[in-house]
């Protein structure tokens, strides 16, 4: 009775595997831009030209952040907010489906909240047509700067504490 050898027991061959985690890959990270809402924010707010004036950035490391349908960016995303807009971009690895943004500051709303009454969090609403929720921790606001605006410039709504 013969019995299989272990190189002959995985299904795929090395290039197989490759093609097929790449695929699997690139389904996924679509699949998530679609959900997030980054799919959509990117018809209309695909970064075109590079932050100017002062700037302040915060990320990738040690941030969450949770976009439409709780789907959740763990330590991949740099935000970065200039006087024109706030940009967005993720790892270079993962920017499949998910291409930098730009998004002036008359198309975000924002306010403050406790997330489960404990944590301080900043809730976005980007695109005034698309209406995308994102929430990012108050000590990343705090180190963009964010809170530091004035509500009146460039159109960012009053910021108030949700109950």
């Amino acid at each position: 009775m013969m019995q299989a050898s272990p190189a002959n027991s995985f299904p795929f061959s090395p290039l197989e595997f490759a093609i097929l985690f790449i695929a699997l890959w690139c389904l996924i990270s679509f699949m998530v831009s679609l959900a997030s809402g980054w799919f959509t924010l990117s018809r209309r707010f695909k970064k075109e030209s590079e932050p100017y004036g002062q700037t302040k950035s915060a990320g990738p490391f040690f941030y969450s952040i949770y976009m439409r349908f709780r789907c959740h960016y763990g330590s991949v995303i740099r935000l970065t907010a200039a006087e024109d807009a706030l940009y967005f971009s993720v790892l270079p690895i993962l920017r499949i489906a998910h291409p930098p943004l730009r998004i002036p500051w008359t198309e975000i709303r924002m306010s403050r909240a406790k997330y489960l009454w404990v944590w301080p969090v900043v809730f976005f609403r980007l695109g005034n047509e698309e209406q995308i929720p994102m929430r990012i921790p108050e000590r990343m606001a705090r180190k963009l700067g964010i809170l530091d605006r004035v509500p009146e410039a460039g159109g960012i709504s009053a910021l108030s504490t949700a109950p």
